[in-house]
């Protein structure tokens, strides 16, 4: 049964890396022991030859059981230990310590929809995971994603996402740039709720995901917009 522990800690070898965005790479590992539901996330830990440790979580980006392998999309962040790592030490073939997948932020096939996902900046990675999942196990199932980004060039994904949009019935996409263009200044308010709502229908299943400012106000607009508190999931990064 020792096998089939979330918290024991395995090694994953980096098998690819790509850049995401100016700011994000993304890393693919071996297919990890345990399956995954999306949305979920695993820890990472680095430890140095002095044997000061370093840890931090990392939603997981790709669908479950992509035949690529276990994908993490990680942001360089400002004196941050284990980002700073994968930014410019890390390296194909490297292993890396992880554990899970854990997490009750997860949405599947069999949850049904209508789904609504709202995320701001890397927010957006365990969502990601979700529209892909639903590609491949519920292509029925109505999906509208959210998403608030500084600008065109640090939206993850961008490219995949207005694809799907555009090739994918039933899979909506509205991209809010905060910095850049005409929306510059504007915030997820509840117009856009409301207006994600009128496309969708009623969310049966809300996930939001974001920093704790963003996360606490988007759910207080799905609230107010009448969506059921008990079906809103969230996700905060940060302090």
């Amino acid at each position: 049964m020792a096998e089939a522990d979330p918290i024991r800690w395995r090694e994953a070898t980096i098998r690819a890396i790509t850049p995401a965005t100016t700011r994000v790479k993304s890393f693919r590992f071996d297919a990890f022991a345990r399956p995954h539901r999306a949305g979920q996330h695993v820890d990472v830990r680095l430890t140095a030859p002095d044997g000061y440790q370093a840890q931090r979580s990392y939603s997981i980006a790709s669908a479950p059981g992509d035949p690529r392998g276990l994908e993490l999309m990680i942001e360089r962040l400002t004196d941050g230990e284990v980002s700073g790592f994968f930014d410019t030490v890390a390296e194909v073939g490297d292993m890396i310590e992880m554990r899970g997948p854990v997490g009750a932020f997860a949405w599947e096939a069999s949850d049904g929809g209508p789904v609504l996902l709202v995320g701001g900046g890397s927010g957006v990675v365990p969502l990601l995971a979700m529209v892909r999942e639903r590609a491949l196990t519920a292509p029925d199932v109505p999906m509208l994603l959210l998403y608030s980004v500084r600008n065109a060039a640090e939206a993850i994904a961008r490219g995949e996402l207005s694809a799907r949009s555009r090739d994918e019935t039933g899979f909506d996409l509205t991209l809010l740039l905060t910095r850049e263009g005409p929306t510059a200044g504007r915030r997820i308010d509840r117009v856009m709720i409301d207006t994600a709502i009128e496309c969708l229908g009623m969310p049966r299943h809300s996930f939001v995901c974001g920093s704790n400012a963003f996360v606490g106000a988007v759910a207080d607009l799905l609230v107010d917009a009448g969506v059921r508190p008990v079906t809103i999931r969230t996700e905060r990064f940060g302090g």
